[in-house]
């Protein structure tokens, strides 16, 4: 099975309504992890992760690509943040320049950025699931972070990718959840969190 493959929502939820999940605490202050992944590259293009954090209930990180200027530029606005394809494209079909990207748990559990918004390939609501946030890009750079909800469990997590329109093979890299899961321990209360619903 194509780990990109179109991801579904849960059986119980009519398709374009989006799942709750609990949104990043903005009550706490999240502990970095040491991580500065170089996960994929090629003669045109590189993909990294940094600034990882762990929060209790979750961790949040930064994507960031790397493309070679050529005469047929990429659009960081069609790919990066969780966008399907260009202005046009039926939902959820992908063009190769599309930036796939993903996590997946020890246990079999995956979210990507491919499909309807904020979905989980289990079923229910258990995830993961992606939530992207703010971005930039430049002439040959762009960046967007992502919240990426619950917490791994024990294990191997792995970041994966592909980008055909550069070249980019399916790619996996693999850090212990260990690390991220020691880390959310030392986030620190600021102050009680306030009653509010999650990300939509």
């Amino acid at each position: 099975m194509d780990f990109f493959e179109r991801a579904s929502y849960p059986a119980d939820l009519p398709p374009g309504q989006a799942v709750m999940v609990p949104r990043r605490p903005m009550n706490m202050m999240g502990t970095p992890v040491a991580i500065d992944l170089l996960l994929t590259r090629s003669a045109t293009a590189a993909v990294r992760v940094q600034h990882l954090i762990a929060f209790p209930t979750g961790f949040e990180f930064e994507v960031v690509a790397h493309f070679r200027p050529t005469a047929d530029t990429w659009d960081p606005m069609h790919g990066l943040a969780g966008l399907r394809g260009k202005p046009g494209d039926e939902y959820g079909v992908l063009s190769d320049e599309h930036l796939r990207f993903g996590v997946e748990f020890a246990d079999g559990r995956k979210a990507t950025n491919v499909g309807p918004p904020i979905c989980s390939v289990a079923v229910g609501t258990e995830g993961p699931m992606l939530h992207p946030g703010g971005g930039g890009a430049g002439e040959s750079m762009a960046q967007t972070t992502y919240w990426a909800w619950p917490l791994p469990p024990p294990g191997p997590l792995a970041f994966v990718c592909e980008w055909p329109k550069y070249g980019v093979r399916l790619t996996r890299r693999e850090i212990d959840s260990e690390l991220l899961l020691a880390a959310a321990t030392q986030a620190i209360e600021l102050w009680p969190e306030e009653p509010e619903g999650g990300v939509h």
